[in-house]
């Protein structure tokens, strides 16, 4: 069987990521956007070709508009290719499968509600990636109407690039996100507002935790206000979980002694135990890694050198991550390893003549 034709719509950070992995796997790909800069640089990047008016008709067409127009570009996408599937990538999917019952008709049943679950704290074509979907969830949201043979082309987009297709409804999507994805950017948002009013000399001392905490404040706001109001009943429903939460937690930390203890103590444990909850590598349980802290040089190559020794000394790397020092030209690099490797790595980069730290 031969690859669908795609058309994308819109040429944002997604659907000219998509347009890059479609076409690493070999699949015809025609892009559109009334932005002609955004559509220029995803055609330079080599996403797709610009669709031109008589162009062959797509099988599959991409909605990766903003939120407001998902609705409207899908509707006019299935009057105007009446043998084409549609899908959208919008993190929203209740409004969107409302409208298009309202107004889409028959038409329903050729339409696939799609969320990938990828992204990144910035916007538009130039950052795009082709790997940004693989091993990542994609969400679909097939209404009671939606024909198998348009759910299997949608299936095929999926593994094409390299994404593990998740079938949800709508409520249970957007409730989902709602926890996963969208209160953790209310949170990650508020927490960095608070940087605006504190004295440099506070700023200064942030520490990993904090960057860690608000890597996705640098989100974009027009986005998240579309996102964040048309999901608003279970981001909402969140929050008001997460005030009570804060409310009890303020009240016992108040009255002091041990019954504040008691109260931070149950907070992090209960913390702990959700954090656990999370899948991790490869979809398997989360495992817990000991941690080997390196200071490198910030240099070129310094990083290689790093993991070569790790190589080396046939240690597998199960995580980096990388804090900086402040006010030295040095980073520390903490290695995530199985327990039983720990020693084994740490003999190996001392007698190589790194500095490792505690």
């Amino acid at each position: 069987m031969n690859d669908p034709r795609v058309l994308i719509i819109g040429t944002g950070l997604i659907g000219t990521s998509i347009g890059l992995a479609l076409q690493a796997a070999g699949w015809q790909v025609d892009l559109a956007d009334r932005d002609e800069d955004s559509a220029a640089t995803a055609v330079a990047r080599g996403a797709g070709r610009h669709r031109r008016e008589d162009d062959p008709d797509p099988d599959l067409v991409l909605v990766c508009v903003p939120p407001r127009h998902v609705v409207d570009v899908a509707i006019a996408s299935l009057s105007r290719w009446p043998r084409a599937v549609v899908t959208d990538v919008a993190s929203v999917k209740v409004p969107v499968l409302a409208g298009l019952q309202e107004r889409a008709g028959a038409a329903l049943s050729r339409f696939v509600g799609g969320h990938p679950m990828a992204g990144r704290e910035v916007t538009g074509p130039g950052g795009a990636m082709p790997e940004l979907f693989r091993d990542r969830p994609w969400i679909l949201t097939p209404s009671s109407t939606t024909e198998p043979a348009a759910m299997a082309v949608v299936m095929r987009l999926v593994a094409a690039v390299g994404a593990i297709p998740l079938e949800l409804a709508a409520d249970e999507h957007d409730r989902a996100v709602a926890l996963t994805s969208h209160t953790p950017q209310v949170l990650a948002s508020l927490l960095a507002a608070r940087l605006n009013a504190a004295a440099p000399e506070q700023v200064v001392v942030s520490g990993q935790g904090l960057r860690d905490t608000i890597r996705i404040a640098g989100s974009d706001p027009d986005l998240w206000s579309e996102i964040l109001i048309a999901n608003a009943g279970p981001v909402v429903a969140e929050l008001e979980c997460l005030a009570g939460d804060l409310e009890q937690l303020i009240h016992e930390l108040r009255a002091g002694g041990q019954r504040g203890r008691a109260a931070v103590f149950s907070a992090v444990s209960e913390g702990r135990r959700g954090a656990a909850r999370l899948p991790g590598k490869h979809g398997a349980a989360t495992e817990r890694y000991r941690a080997v802290k390196v200071a490198v040089p910030d240099e070129p190559g310094a990083l290689a050198n790093l993991f070569a020794a790790a190589a080396a000394a046939a240690v597998n790397l199960e995580d980096v991550r990388i804090e900086h020092t402040l006010g030295r030209p040095t980073g520390l690099v903490e290695l995530s390893v199985a327990p039983d490797s720990a020693a084994e790595l740490t003999s190996a980069l001392e007698s190589g003549g790194w500095s490792l730290r505690a």
